[in-house]
């Protein structure tokens, strides 16, 4: 079985709005052993929707679109799929009483445009929808499947998972998916791959993927089998092979970030983190609170973005930052060294220190230290360790791969590997 995603809206056109519906989707799917062949993403046009419902339906055989079943004229997907189709929109009194009640259970009244959801293609199962007033839309013909949803995650996900996968659970082919995520901190893409590239080029019979963001690579690695438990076995020996290759550099296997599993470690080891940073201006100490239940970790943090913070706010002596400058090897020891005993004083308890301090760019910069290296610190009850990072030019780029590399250097620390 073949399918495709189509996700609706003009909004996705433009570069403030991610679709991030169909890679859900597609998890899902690869979990049912149905392959994904095609994704495309159609502004609030009815013609053009329809006519890309038509061309998706003539090459496979599960379409499922996602966004466009609002109550405002820009939601077009069900007069699309109708013209598409071929099937008329019968009005669903049904459904025009179940928004009316959600509306009653919020005390305000339902205004008519919200009529316009309640409209279904001759022939289609509705598909309930108890967390939004837009129902979804199960049309089974000769021309296979096409699942309409609502675009909210909040609201898509459930459904699909509640009344969609049931039904094409009958629908899947007897393969099964599995894939290995592999999540490497510390080498580059380019690196990777050599090193990489004579392991898995000869297992042609498993399908991998190298993706690419600042700081976080991951290696994809695809089977298939008759069922799950085959799928997964044929990854396996390619796996640990990578594995052997690539050693501690892999973070993660399970999908969590690198804060995440850094954020895990901590919660394990009982010690409470504290941050001091610069040149990330406090997006390090935002990743790692992103992490529900950071309190039980998080100590806190300073931002000491420029020097008399250094030594005001964390004590750093004067005459340290005037010898060797903000950007250094020794600031950054002392910045964790005394956010830890800050930290530890404060608390009463064992703590971590952590720091960053750089040159982001666009300006600063020294002959020794050009824009875009970093210094970092790591300080424990067995000392200090810090690390220095040439990063490149591009402000974004260098702030993300600091953290990044901060948060790899505490995973290192904390589990009792080297850090370079």
């Amino acid at each position: 079985m073949q399918a495709e995603v189509i996700a609706v809206g003009s909004e996705l056109l433009t570069p403030s709005k991610l679709d991030t519906n169909s890679l859900y989707l597609a998890r899902k799917l690869s979990e049912l052993g149905i392959a994904l062949a095609r994704k495309a993403v159609v502004g609030d046009d009815r013609a053009s929707l329809a006519e890309e419902i038509r061309r998706a339906r003539r090459a496979s055989d599960l379409v499922i679109l996602s966004g466009g079943l609002g109550p405002t004229l820009d939601d077009l997907t069900r007069e699309a799929s109708s013209d598409a189709t071929g099937r008329a929109l019968v009005l669903d009194e049904s459904v025009i009483d179940e928004i009316r009640e959600r509306f009653r259970r919020f005390k305000r009244p339902m205004a008519e445009v919200n009529k316009r959801q309640a409209y279904v293609l001759d022939g289609a199962l509705k598909l309930d929808n108890p967390r939004g007033t837009a129902p979804g839309q199960w049309l089974e013909d000769d021309h296979g499947v096409l699942i309409l949803l609502p675009g909210p995650p909040r609201e898509l996900e459930p459904m699909f998972a509640e009344a969609c996968l049931p039904l094409l659970a009958s629908h899947a082919p007897s393969q099964r998916f599995f894939t290995l995520v592999l999540r490497v901190a510390g080498i580059g893409e380019s690196d990777l791959e050599q090193r990489i590239a004579p392991i898995y080029a000869p297992c042609t019979e498993i399908a991998t993927t190298i993706l690419s963001a600042p700081g976080d690579v991951q290696v994809h690695l695809r089977g298939q089998g008759t069922s799950e438990a085959e799928a997964q076995a044929a990854v396996q020996g390619l796996g640990e092979a990578i594995r052997s290759e690539l050693g501690d550099a892999i973070y993660s296997e399970d999908g969590r970030s690198l804060a995440e599993t850094a954020a895990a470690l901590l919660a394990r080891g009982g010690a409470k983190l504290a941050v001091a940073e610069s040149c990330t201006g406090g997006l390090l100490a935002g990743a790692l609170t992103t992490t529900a239940g950071s309190s039980e970790f998080f100590a806190g943090s300073v931002v000491s973005y420029c020097d008399s913070a250094k030594s005001g706010w964390l004590g750093i002596d004067e005459s340290v930052l005037r010898a060797h400058g903000a950007v250094s090897q020794p600031v950054a020891v002392a910045m964790a060294a005394a956010a830890r005993e800050r930290a530890s004083d404060t608390l009463g308890e064992p703590a971590i220190g952590l720091s960053v301090t750089g040159y982001a760019g666009p300006g600063g910069g020294t002959e020794a230290d050009p824009v875009g290296t970093v210094y970092f610190a790591v300080a424990d009850a067995n000392g200090a360790r810090s690390a220095r990072r040439l990063f490149g030019r591009g402000r974004a780029r260098v702030r993300t791969l600091a953290v990044q590399t901060a948060l790899d250097i505490l995973r290192r620390r904390i589990s009792g590997l080297e850090v370079a």
